[in-house]
């Protein structure tokens, strides 16, 4: 069983089964599919607290994703499993993965909500990133 934390704005997406994916770097391990989840918010807190029962793995795919200062929507190009995303394929990929600003209105810092899904996810992957190309893996355990 392998752990996953999660910041506290993307726990009600979770709950309510819209966010049923993680994108995550690579690490020694990963989950495996038919691996059971633990999702948790505050990992490694007082805090702490398990999201959901634990999840089973459906999937786990390689992701390319890169970021650009240089456009708006700081999200520049979305490859997963070798296949690009069309450009209204990152904006409903970024709903996906938690970044819908109405979702997040009151959870979220403001600073981190923008226009659109596609430019929250970009300013959610430049604070979180050090660089504007990410190499990793996303997770499924939901409609993957």
């Amino acid at each position: 069983m392998v752990a996953y934390g999660f910041k506290s704005f993307f726990a009600p997406q979770i709950e309510d089964g819209s966010k049923t994916h993680t994108i995550r770097g690579h690490r020694r391990r990963h989950a495996h599919v038919g691996e059971a989840l633990q999702l948790f918010c505050g990992l490694r807190t007082r805090h702490c607290r398990k999201i959901i029962a634990d999840p089973v793995c459906l999937s786990v795919r390689p992701i390319l994703i890169m970021s650009s200062d240089l456009i708006d929507a700081g999200i520049a190009y979305i490859e997963i499993d070798g296949m690009p995303l069309r450009r209204d394929e990152i904006e409903d990929f970024a709903v996906s993965d938690g970044f819908d600003p109405a979702r997040l209105a009151g959870f979220a810092p403001p600073s981190l909500i923008g226009a659109s899904a596609r430019e929250t996810m970009g300013r959610f992957w430049r604070q979180s990133q050090t660089t504007s190309r990410f190499e990793g893996v996303i997770i499924g355990w939901g409609q993957d």
